[in-house]
């Protein structure tokens, strides 16, 4: 079989393995390592794989990925999204449907601090949804509410997805960062106005809550919320700025994060090591996903398949 023939039956393969459910880092890896030994030799597959894998895992670079997703879980670990919720509700609640469009504002803040849409939507998952089945909200309202909040927390930065997509395409991720901030605001907005043109067509879809007093608003941010936010503004501040590096914008973070949590008597032992835990399986996951993706394309490029896309493409009549 000719290398083009075994790089579109590879991506076929790729893609039953997805089906089967097989993790995509190990199905990349995979598909990646058999096709560049049947196109070239298995020594120099397996001395592609480890090569790739070490640059991955030794790369300074992608040291941010671990720093974000660890001041992601510090947050989660030391109740920051139950305090974020609850300031949310209290600025927000009165309106139609005000638990899921607090849900929308929090959801956003807390995108903001881990940087992750499935931590995200899994923090806010577990505190709002209850709120709202005890106050009767629709079922698909809620669910829907909390699935779109956590796409926050790819757009607004600091994103890990950007972070990924940076260091593949060799952009700054500063400017991405900031590229995000814009849009995902505007999709929160868009949410929240989503959720008020529902639920004032038809009421019974999520009831609106008490007003809350503005001194009620200004007391929820007590307790090391504000703190986190003022962390937050100084992490992603000076990597606008120019102060830090990415890597050095996600060290401060999350180290500012442990230390509010430490001092407000927020975060426990138990919490602080479920916090490392979480953060090494999660950073590994992402780091395999990235080596397996530069083993898969290895083998893309071997068998020209890019190449001949380019070909087909340059030839087009426009």
């Amino acid at each position: 079989m000719n290398p083009f023939g075994l790089g579109v039956l590879g991506i076929i393969v790729f893609l039953v393995l997805l089906m089967l459910r097989m993790p995509i880092a190990y199905a990349m890896a995979l598909v990646g390592f058999t096709g560049f030994a049947l196109l070239s030799s298995a020594s120099a597959s397996f001395s592609m794989v480890a090569k790739e894998i070490f640059n991955t895992f030794s790369s300074y670079s992608l040291s941010v990925i671990a720093m974000f997703v660890w001041m992601g879980f510090l947050a989660f670990y030391s109740g920051i999204g139950t305090r974020l919720y609850v300031f949310a509700y209290k600025l927000m609640g009165h309106l139609p449907g005000g638990l899921a469009v607090a849900t929308q504002l929090a959801c956003g803040i807390f995108g903001a601090i881990c940087g992750s849409n499935t931590a995200t939507a899994a923090t806010m998952g577990a505190i709002a949804l209850p709120e709202m089945k005890k106050y009767q909200y629709d079922t698909s309202l809620a669910t829907a509410s909390i699935a779109a909040g956590g796409v926050l927390g790819v757009l607004i930065p600091p994103s890990v997805i950007f972070i990924v997509y940076g260091m593949a395409t060799e952009q700054s991720i500063g400017e991405l960062f900031m590229a995000g901030i814009i849009p995902g605001i505007l999709l929160m907005l868009a949410y929240i106005a989503a959720i008020l043109f529902l639920t004032l067509r038809n009421p019974a879809l999520g009831p609106a809550g008490p007003r809350a007093s503005w001194k009620e608003r200004a007391s929820s941010l007590r307790g090391g919320l504000f703190e986190v936010l003022v962390v937050f503004a100084l992490s992603i501040g000076g990597l606008f700025a120019g102060w830090f590096t990415p890597t050095e914008a996600g060290a401060v973070g999350a180290a500012g994060v442990l230390a509010v949590s430490l001092l407000g008597r927020h975060l426990d032992w138990t919490g602080f090591k479920k916090s490392l835990y979480d953060t090494t399986r999660t950073t590994a996951m992402i780091m395999l996903m990235i080596a397996g993706a530069m083993i898969f394309g290895r083998f893309m490029a071997i068998s020209r398949i890019p190449f001949e896309l380019a070909n087909w493409a340059g030839s087009l009549p426009l």
